[in-house]
């Protein structure tokens, strides 16, 4: 896989010390090649700042709002856009939501779906599928 695409409600906006595991995450991501995208159901303006700070921090690639887009999860051009943002096909991207309907669709679609309840659980299985090794 060569890119993650990750929701933010649910996912990245976890207590302080996940949003620090996964900062440590993305950063071993991005340093081993993988593109990285936020595709939140967010309406974007004002309130979406801390989602756009993840790619002004250098954390991720592309941050993709769908009050921006035009395109809600669980709809495949929501997918394709936020694939596109980090200039990858879908099929080669896997998909972090923590919405097993989102998840549904995003594997329907060709991607690899990772359904996220607990980082710790999570991160397992993403490191396998990204090749990352390290502490999370």
């Amino acid at each position: 896989m060569r890119g993650m695409i990750i929701d933010y409600c649910g996912v990245l906006d976890g207590t302080d010390e996940e949003q620090a595991r996964w900062r440590n995450l993305l950063v071993e991501a991005r340093a081993g090649g993988v593109a990285l995208a936020v595709l939140s159901n967010d309406p974007g303006g004002p309130g979406a700042d801390p989602i756009r700070k993840l790619k002004d921090d250098g954390l991720v690639d592309a941050v993709n709002l769908s009050g921006e887009i035009g395109h809600e999860k669980p709809s495949i051009e929501a997918f394709d856009i936020a694939a596109a943002s980090i200039e990858l096909p879908a099929r080669d991207c896997v998909f972090v939501d923590d919405s097993i309907e989102n998840i549904h669709a995003a594997v329907s679609h060709g991607m690899v779906g990772v359904f996220y309840q607990q980082f710790d659980r999570a991160v397992v299985e993403i490191a396998g599928l990204l090749g990352l090794e390290g502490e999370f």
